[in-house]
């Protein structure tokens, strides 16, 4: 049984996620708990090698369904080799976006449907997470605030592509009630912030983590 506890942001591209996860890791240094920060696609030499591939903006011609096994792939190395260690010892993981980014991008965005789902589920096997924070802001308002020229392949979709996205999100949220937390990510930072903490202290305590 993992000791740890994994924590996953998930979102619009531009709803910061970055800027919050920034803030986690302050509270988790200033309370001393043992805590791996990782993102997605990558976390690991093969996923970050994958990640360049997902992301690269000169790879016009690559197919929906091979994204997806890409994602998939790095997903699995990420679990196997960081992910369920790090918690299996008892760490504290928070990972910028996981299977529910698959879900939403390529099962909603693409329209690949459940399919998704299955290849993940194969990727992740029974490693999910205890809480997923789920940052919502209307697509539109997510892509402005990220400037043209610093936009990856999927970011540089049209709009109507992310609107899907963020509709599967909504969907997926419904869906996995129990581990999703919403938050109102149109407002200021810092009470944002503070909705996190409050969330993550309730889980470590209830985990044994931290003892207030």
């Amino acid at each position: 049984m993992n000791t740890g506890l994994f924590i996953t942001l998930e979102g619009p591209d531009g709803s910061g996620k970055s800027t919050q996860i920034s803030y986690l890791r302050e509270y988790f240094e200033e309370k001393g708990i043992d805590c791996v920060f990782t993102r997605e696609p990558g976390g690991t030499h093969i996923g970050e090698e994958l990640r360049r591939i997902i992301l690269d903006k000169d790879n016009r011609e690559m197919c929906d369904m091979a994204e997806a096994l890409l994602y998939a792939a790095s997903r699995a190395q990420h679990v196997e080799e960081l992910i369920k260690p790090a918690l299996k010892s008892g760490k504290v993981v928070v990972c910028d976006r996981f299977i529910d980014s698959s879900i939403a991008y390529q099962g909603y965005g693409r329209q690949l449907g459940d399919s998704v789902r299955v290849i993940n589920e194969y990727a992740v096997g029974e490693c999910m997470p205890d809480i997923t924070f789920l940052m919502k802001l209307p697509p539109a308002v997510g892509k402005s605030r990220i400037n043209t020229e610093e936009q990856d392949r999927l970011e540089q979709e049209k709009l109507d592509f992310h609107n899907k996205v963020y509709g599967g999100y909504l969907e997926i949220a419904k869906h996995y009630s129990e581990r999703f937390i919403c938050v109102d990510a149109s407002r200021d930072k810092e009470a944002i912030r503070m909705d996190l903490i409050e969330a993550v202290e309730k889980a470590l305590q209830d985990r044994g983590i931290l003892c207030l």
